[in-house]
């Protein structure tokens, strides 16, 4: 498939437009949080102009592929809470993470992150449910979605709902992050923090 990967010139010059990965962070805050259950590819995104946490995920990838970068998926395991997916890169051996999400701390991260576990971590305090319960529990590897160019032709720019990515993300093994023990011992969000992670939420 290639890097274009069936966009036209036009769409391409949009995505190439963004120019690194802290352009396409941008360009995914710039649009509302998408509260429809749908799973649209990166083409429908940038037409429609609105995401979700996992389309915008497809979406950041699918913009990395353009600049250059491997369009990378990483899966964090919540418990009592849904997953959240980002797309990961890196400059010079360190690792970065662009997202789409409806709490305000889920969302970009520099790449300054020595390892993929320091950087999945960096998302552990703003990762609560509305209960204030810190609900992240596990992260899969990277998944590049090029492996897929074959089996799945069309994934950057279908009309159709990509469901088997968020599928594909669930089966594949995934690292826990905290102990048993670690686990009892947790606290709740304070108040504050609880209203700073809400800041812009969006209600169905």
């Amino acid at each position: 498939m290639g890097r274009d990967g069936g966009f036209t010139r036009r769409e391409l010059r949009a995505l190439r437009g963004l120019k690194r990965p802290a352009g396409i962070q941008r360009a995914l805050d710039a649009m509302p949080y998408h509260l429809a259950s749908t799973a649209w590819s990166p083409r429908r995104v940038l037409r429609e102009r609105t995401a979700h946490c996992l389309e915008g995920a497809v979406f950041a990838a699918a913009a990395l592929r353009a600049l250059g970068f491997p369009p990378l998926l990483l899966d964090l395991e919540a418990v009592q809470d849904t997953d959240h997916v980002v797309a990961v890169f890196q400059l010079r051996g360190h690792w970065g993470a662009i997202a789409k999400s409806n709490f305000s701390g889920l969302r970009y991260r520099e790449p300054v992150h020595r390892n993929l576990r320091e950087l999945v971590m960096s998302y552990f305090d703003g990762y609560f449910n509305l209960r204030g319960e810190r609900t992240l529990r596990a992260y899969s590897r990277p998944v590049n979605l090029a492996r897929f160019d074959r089996q799945r032709p069309g994934w950057m720019t279908t009309e159709e709902d990509l469901w088997w990515i968020p599928e594909h993300l669930v089966e594949i093994r995934h690292t826990p992050l905290l102990s048993p023990a670690m686990t009892r011992a947790l606290s709740r969000v304070d108040r504050r923090s609880l209203s700073a992670g809400l800041a812009g939420y969006r209600e169905r």
